[in-house]
């Protein structure tokens, strides 16, 4: 009779999730998960047919379970405040596990918490009045903003340590820039949402 599996991959990905928050995504690798679950290397390839497939389980289990609030929101929540939610979300999700920032962004266009999440932003914009061409180009300008606005915060490092560096950029020569930086720097959340507010109201969405 055949071992019973004592893993599954569920707990497979949190233990690589594990694995990045304590020690970065250059560590992650199936060996140092395996040690994290106790376990022989090649006994992951019973469930995990390689790394592709383990920074996927990663991804979908790191966002599966914020954006899966997506689902909860009334039907008649107008598109403007459904968008800042959605993007809300999105940056909750990354927020909670930064480092695995770079594989959603590497697996974003097949992971299925992230293709949910482009499900209900076209809904959304659909309801705006966006279709076709439209709502593709709204998608995509979305999209940039957020993994933008994400990969500045977690992997550039807020803008209050761009602020705080000693050597800021001369006021003669850059005098808009230096006053940016200068002084007390917004909270990252509310500079999430203002720039997402903005690429709104570019799209014509009030």
């Amino acid at each position: 009779m055949p071992r019973p599996r004592s893993l599954t991959t569920q707990a497979i990905a949190a233990a690589a999730i594990t694995v990045i928050d304590r020690d970065g995504l250059a560590a992650l690798s199936m060996r140092t998960v395996a040690d994290e679950l106790d376990r022989r290397t090649m006994a992951l390839y019973r469930y995990v047919e390689d790394r592709e497939e383990l920074e996927c389980l990663v991804v979908e289990l790191a966002l599966g379970t914020v954006l899966d609030r997506a689902r909860a929101a009334p039907e008649a929540t107008p598109p403007r405040e459904r968008l800042l939610a959605l993007m809300g979300l999105m940056r909750e999700a990354v927020g909670a596990h930064p480092g695995v920032l770079p594989l959603a962004v590497r697996h974003h266009a097949g992971c299925l918490p992230a293709l949910r999440w482009a499900e209900h932003v076209l809904e959304a914009l659909r309801r705006a009045g966006f279709d076709g061409a439209g709502s593709r180009s709204a998608l995509r300008t979305l999209t940039s903003y957020v993994i933008g606005a994400l990969e500045t915060e977690h992997r550039s490092g807020p803008h209050t340590d761009m602020a705080s560096r000693t050597a800021l950029p001369a006021p003669d020569a850059f005098p808009l820039l230096a006053a940016a930086l200068t002084g007390q720097q917004p909270d990252p959340g509310h500079e999430f949402l203002a720039g997402a507010e903005v690429v709104l109201r570019g799209l014509g969405i009030d």
